[in-house]
């Protein structure tokens, strides 16, 4: 009896050890965060303050999105008339795009006019203003186009900084100014409509194609 009792009890523990490994690694349960300080690194500033409101453009992107996530808005796809979602749903490109509004780069503008300049580059057949800044494989021509190009690699860690923008093949977030153990950055981001946390521990889980920075 007391055999098959220590049994049972060691298998509760391994199926409650599975599931909290499988939660962990979901990023349902938070990871232990680190700054740049635990890893000796400089925190960059632009020399860029592109809306002159006396806040570098770097720290402006990263403090601009935090004030983002801090709504949680819910992931919806939507077409809207003013371009922005105004209702408080989105999807991960609004997340990089109110970042970048509130710091003075609006990319509705922005992104409407590198498409009429390089129409060649954009996978486009009618050209909308209102959704084109919002679709991931245009900002990918974008922010190549416009912004610094800078390491895909996640081994230099010191390169990685909070306001930096990163792409994957159909998804886009900003660099957090948090890092995991390993110094890698966490990643601000909006993947879909089961996501508890806006600011995870995945930069090593999706294929990275861009890393760019506004200044």
């Amino acid at each position: 009896m007391k055999k098959k009792y220590l049994l049972l009890i060691g298998i509760i523990l391994v199926i409650g050890l599975i599931i909290y490994l499988l939660l962990y690694s979901l990023n349902y349960i938070p990871h232990k965060m680190y700054s740049n300080n635990d890893f000796n690194i400089k925190t960059y500033k632009s020399l860029v303050d592109k809306d002159l409101d006396s806040i570098d453009d770097q720290t402006d992107i990263l403090n601009n999105v935090r004030e983002y996530i801090k709504k949680r808005p819910k992931y919806k796809s939507k077409y809207y008339s003013t371009g922005y979602p105004n209702d408080n749903y989105g999807v991960c490109t609004d997340v990089v795009a109110f970042s970048l509004l509130d710091a003075g780069y609006d990319l509705r503008e922005l992104v409407n006019q590198d498409i009429l300049n390089n129409r060649e580059m954009y996978d486009i057949d009618k050209v909308d203003k209102n959704i084109d800044f919002r679709r991931v494989r245009n900002l990918k021509v974008y922010f190549k186009n416009n912004a610094l190009s800078l390491t895909k690699d996640l081994s230099k860690i010191e390169e990685w900084q909070g306001g930096d923008i990163v792409i994957f093949e159909n998804h886009i977030g900003i660099v957090s100014d948090k890092r995991n153990k390993e110094g890698i950055p966490f990643l601000i981001h909006h993947a879909n409509i089961y996501q508890k946390y806006y600011e995870e521990d995945i930069l090593k889980r999706y294929k990275i194609v861009g890393h760019y920075r506004m200044s």
